[in-house]
């Protein structure tokens, strides 16, 4: 671990106004500590920054002591890239201020807030924006990386819903990007992460949203192949308020799973919608009377939908991804027979989302170039032995290969690991990430903020 001056930390710690913790802090073990326990990093120095003077001067220090600088939001990707071996973690976590402007449809949220700061400051005005699937992910990287969620195929992607940004600089500046105002620096944080900077708030679009409603239905895993052909015919002409997926996950321990498919693989049609539970029964009711042996169809408010499916912290993570332009039944047949490769019993799962809706007919110019894919199929491991690291990783990586017949190139970073810089350039599209390293040179040209899907600065 790189060693830093006492002095330098003691004039760091001068006039901050959050928290400055270092490897003796008694609370130094759990600050450190990321979603993903794969990720055992130690930072020299742990900048726990209340407002965006502590971020400004935590970044000074960063580079003036030759640190490798991270930033933490929700400390939810699975590659770790929100923490430094030796370096200085700016943590945004006390930065988790909610502002919501009713009448505009606005919200402004701090930069280190969750999902849950977010859908729980705009319920109570029955309000939403698309999110991520569970109430953990941090709201900054989460938008910053495009953003899918339950509600995209209604409201769009997040970054869709993105209409500024406050950010500090490399220099240690304060930039507001918006249409009007760096318009070029906008445009890249539509998907191109945290590359420009810190992004210490941003002002997001709501719309109105008073009550959601989500079908768990439960087949054995051998049903898998009729339910997902079932689930992609009816996803085909489905309305946009209609989302979820099909998941294989292990049994959860609960009133509605039949016992003989409790901590046993078990084959589960998600459906969420939009909207009350009424309209959602007579909208997917041919999906009700598939013969599933298990369910729970509840009306419930977003925020609490959003928290329902929430991945316990802990374990060790292995995630991927591949978009497909089509999802013939070869298709179908490979995807529901890599199932049975994943570790079970645990929390992970093996995923096929629909986009389409709004994510389709969304903006055209954003560097997402994922977002025309009707579907992704999205291995999400998490387990405890390590001994069981080996299978994970390869069950992600076979089931990307079995689908590459059909996929579209295109990568969502917030969906994968780190996999090279090939897949980073696939996740904005080769013009795209062009132009985004010509805006990197003009606001992080050192490449400071290289911890994440990296654009590098275009000399």
């Amino acid at each position: 671990m790189t060693v830093i001056g006492d002095t330098a930390v003691a004039d760091l710690r001068a006039g901050f106004a959050g928290s400055v913790l270092g490897p003796s802090d008694a609370a130094y073990a759990d600050a450190r500590a990321l979603f993903n326990s794969m990720i055992t990093k130690r930072p020299s120095v742990i900048a726990q920054c209340a407002t965006g003077a502590d971020v400004s001067r935590a970044i000074e220090f960063g580079r003036e002591q030759g640190l490798e600088i991270a930033v933490r939001g929700g400390g939810h990707g699975v590659a770790g890239t929100a923490s430094t071996d030796g370096g200085v973690v700016i943590d945004l976590r006390r930065m988790n201020q909610a502002t919501v402007d009713p009448r505009r449809r606005t919200v402004r949220i701090g930069g280190g807030a969750t999902m849950s700061h977010l859908d729980r400051a705009t319920q109570p005005f029955d309000l939403a924006t698309t999110g991520g699937r569970v109430s953990t992910t941090g709201v900054g990287g989460f938008t910053l990386g495009g953003g899918s969620g339950w509600l995209e195929r209604k409201f769009g992607l997040a970054c869709d819903n993105l209409l500024a940004a406050e950010l500090i600089t490399a220099d240690g500046n304060t930039v507001v990007a918006s249409e009007e105002s760096h318009p070029d620096l906008f445009w890249a944080l539509h998907g191109g992460g945290g590359n420009f900077g810190v992004v210490t708030s941003l002002t997001l679009r709501l719309h109105p949203l008073p009550t959601a409603s989500v079908a768990l239905l439960l087949w054995p895993p051998e049903a898998g192949p009729e339910v997902t052909r079932a689930y992609r015919d009816f996803m085909e002409n489905a309305p946009p308020e209609v989302g979820g997926g099909v998941i294989y996950l292990t049994g959860p321990a609960e009133p509605f799973t039949p016992a003989h498919l409790v901590g046993r693989l078990t084959c589960a049609m998600l459906i969420t919608y939009a909207g009350d539970l009424a309209r959602a029964r007579s909208v997917v009711g041919r999906l009700l009377k598939l013969g599933h042996q298990g369910e729970l169809i509840a009306e419930v408010p977003y925020a609490e939908l959003q928290a329902m499916f929430d991945d316990p912290p802990g374990y060790r993570n292995y995630w991927s991804a591949e978009h497909l332009d089509t999802l013939p039944d070869r298709a179908v047949d490979l995807f529901c027979a890599r199932a049975y490769d994943m570790v079970v019993p645990s929390p992970s799962q093996h995923v096929l989302f629909p986009y389409g809706g709004a994510v389709a007919d969304g903006p055209t110019g954003f560097p997402v170039p994922w977002r025309r894919a009707p579907w992704v199929v999205h291995p999400l491991g998490l387990w405890t032995d390590d001994a069981d690291d080996e299978r994970a990783v390869r069950w992600a990586r076979d089931l990307r290969a079995d689908v590459k017949p059909w996929s579209t190139g295109a990568v969502y970073s917030n969906f994968i690991g780190q996999e090279g810089q090939e897949r980073v350039v696939a996740g904005y599209g080769l013009d795209n990430y062009r132009r985004l390293s010509r805006v990197k040179a003009a606001y992080d040209p050192d490449n400071t903020f290289h911890l994440n899907p990296n654009i590098r600065p275009e000399r």
